[in-house]
């Protein structure tokens, strides 16, 4: 229902842009929090980014996964014209010959993970023609069957096979990953407006009470109860609100600004952003989101393949510093014929090949062996540096949590001292008011009122960015309690 409601917001702000989009008078765009973080899931260019990135590794997952299947292919050489002198080895002695050659061929490939072979079917027609003797002949092979095979060891198949798809689920999870990552991005450009807004609020505040006190001091002034000290204290207070009240003007423009940037707005909406009054209270269990992130995080598969990656350079080291032998075996049938629909008929020759090829380095200088300590140093290297990063990411993790569950207890304080310092500064006021306290006693109460304020509203900032940090390392809704991942299939089609 929530989603439903979304995309009904995503729509109505797109039909929205195309209405106004002659109109450049400003129109004001109300949203919330997790608006904003839909809006910029849907049309922000980053969003845009991430999705064509993941995009880009599942094409390059589908392209490993037809290699894993049978490929058919067709080869030919349609014109093939040949005027030299040859041997020949009836008569011993040279002849010019003149031949005119087409073939084509028809194959099935299939890689063989298990063994790293390659299995082929193939089917060939050749037909030569000697144009000094005006002589047509054909050669057909109908059927042969060929099995390739490398005997060093190093089964590349194999290999992609655990590599590949590893990679393709580091790429989902880090799609995943991103969107939490532009979820606090959007957090912050959320509540950058909310903290100018306040600070223009409390600028024309300022600015409003720091003139009625600068009046108010003035006629006390030429009574005598004020000093002149304390005058021109107050008409600096005033000129000073005056240049705030300026530039937190600007800053709340390039706020704005900011703001319709990243969520992909035209520049004449102005988005009235409403705070959240309420926070979810949340409690994050240290070893349950421990556990979710070495299940979900794509750090941890990173970690995985970098490990793999090692493996694969120290076998493939191995195979090609060492003793290099390929075999290759294919049995069929063919047979060469003058007229073209005799050369399918039977009787066919058989036909039968054996090709074992070998290489062995003698002598290399000690280079087989430079190669394979080389890749053996750098596995260990890599296996030191994932077991740290692990380490490290633990107690990241471990730290962000605990400073998560401190948030909401954080929130609370902040709000209820903003209260108390609204109730103070009221009644410090009303005091100077009536000439009980002084201009000293009044300005610290209303420096105390806009700091509450503002470190409210950077209270709730850090409660939601941190929130979206949990979600971003261990990829699961602690509020809903649900995987992520889930929502994978469905973020895609949008």
């Amino acid at each position: 229902m929530i989603r439903f409601c979304y995309s009904i917001l995503f729509v109505f702000i797109v039909s929205f842009m195309s209405i106004n989009g002659q109109n450049r008078d400003a129109v004001q765009l109300s949203l919330t929090l997790e608006q904003a973080i839909e809006l910029a899931n849907q049309q922000s260019l980053l969003s845009f980014r991430y999705k064509n990135m993941y995009l880009a590794r599942y094409w390059e997952f589908r392209s490993y996964k037809a290699q894993r299947l049978p490929l058919l292919s067709l080869s030919s050489t349609p014109v093939n014209y040949d005027r030299s002198v040859n041997m020949d080895y009836n008569n011993e002695n040279f002849i010019e010959r003149a031949t005119f050659t087409s073939n084509a061929g028809l194959s099935v490939r299939q890689n063989m993970t298990l063994t790293g072979g390659v299995f082929d079917v193939t089917s060939g027609l050749t037909r030569i023609q000697s144009l000094d003797q005006d002589r047509v002949s054909f050669a057909s092979s109908p059927v042969t069957v060929g099995f390739t095979q490398s005997l060093n060891g190093y089964n590349s198949f194999r290999w992609q096979a655990r590599m590949e798809p590893l990679k393709f689920e580091q790429a989902k999870k880090e799609f995943l990953q991103r969107r939490e990552t532009l979820a606090i991005q959007t957090i912050n450009f959320f509540f950058s407006v909310v903290t100018a807004e306040i600070n223009i609020e409390i600028a024309k505040t300022n600015y409003s009470n720091a003139d009625t006190l600068y009046r108010i001091g003035r006629g006390r002034f030429e009574i005598g109860t004020v000093t002149q000290d304390e005058l021109l204290d107050l008409e600096l207070g005033l000129l000073n609100a005056e240049l705030a009240k300026s530039r937190a003007d600007i800053d709340l423009k390039q706020a704005y600004a900011s703001l319709n940037s990243f969520l992909g707005l035209p520049e004449n909406v102005k988005i009235n952003c409403l705070v959240p009054s309420i926070i979810p209270s949340v409690k994050v269990n240290v070893d349950e989101a421990l556990n979710l992130a070495m299940e979900n995080n794509p750090e941890i598969l990173d970690f995985e393949y970098q490990l793999l990656s090692a493996g694969q350079n120290v076998a493939r080291a191995r195979a090609e510093s060492g003793l290099s032998a390929t075999i290759r075996g294919n049995v069929g049938i063919n047979k060469s014929a003058a007229e073209l629909n005799q050369a399918y008929q039977s009787p066919f020759l058989e036909q039968q090949q054996v090709r074992v090829s070998l290489n062995v380095p003698i002598i290399d200088w000690g280079l087989r062996k430079g190669r394979i300590q080389m890749a053996r140093s750098n596995q260990e290297v890599t296996e030191a540096t994932v077991k740290q990063a692990k380490i490290d990411f633990e107690q990241e993790l471990i730290i962000n949590i605990l400073d998560f569950n401190l948030q909401e207890m954080q929130v609370g304080i902040a709000a209820k001292a903003d209260t108390i310092a609204q109730m103070g500064f009221e009644v410090t006021k009303q005091r100077f008011m009536i000439d009980k306290v002084d201009v000293i006693r009044l300005n610290s109460a209303r420096n105390s009122l806009d700091s509450a304020r503002r470190s409210y509203i950077a209270a709730l900032r850090r409660y939601w960015v941190s929130l979206y940090g949990v979600r971003q390392l261990t990829l699961f809704d602690f509020i809903n309690r649900r995987p992520l991942m889930e929502d994978l299939d469905e973020l895609l089609k949008k």
